[in-house]
């Protein structure tokens, strides 16, 4: 533990190992299973720290260790409604940090002047749904095998 406090920022090359680490450690939790927008390896961390594109790539610190990484993907590929991911380290579960860290993301979403988010959540991920739920998502479709839910910002 730090005694820096948490905090949101957005994702740069400086975090690029403790992503690295982040990413290592939903691996070994079985995550991976639940949360793949992407590969979770350590060249995977290093290109999305090094991205600089229209998308949003945030972590959620405490000192030099990645607590969450959040991503708001879709404006690169011309979409006007963003798709949300999001993990919390398993060690930092159950606290409040994906309820906080989702609310700062809906923020920037906003300030970006998106109307809508998007994401989708295996139906099993109980905890996951819950909380989507809770912070307004409806979930209408399925795609995949994931329920796919929106959240109106406006």
């Amino acid at each position: 533990m730090s005694s820096r406090g948490i905090e949101c920022r957005r994702l740069g090359p400086q975090w690029k190992d403790a992503l690295a680490d982040f990413f290592r450690a939903l691996q070994e939790a079985g995550d991976a299973q639940q949360f793949h927008p992407h590969p979770l390896t350590p060249e995977e961390a290093e290109k999305r720290a090094e991205y600089a594109g229209s998308d949003l790539y945030y972590v959620l610190v405490e000192g030099d260790s990645v607590l969450g990484y959040a991503m708001l993907r879709g404006w690169d590929a011309g979409y006007q409604i963003p798709s949300l991911g999001i993990a919390i380290h398993p060690s930092a579960r159950g606290i409040g940090l994906g309820k906080a860290f989702m609310h700062f993301v809906h923020a920037a979403a906003r300030r970006r002047g998106a109307k809508k988010v998007r994401l989708k959540v295996y139906p099993d991920n109980l905890a996951a749904v819950r909380l989507y739920e809770q912070l307004g998502y409806t979930f209408q479709i399925e795609e995949a095998g994931q329920l796919v839910g929106v959240l109106d910002l406006v």
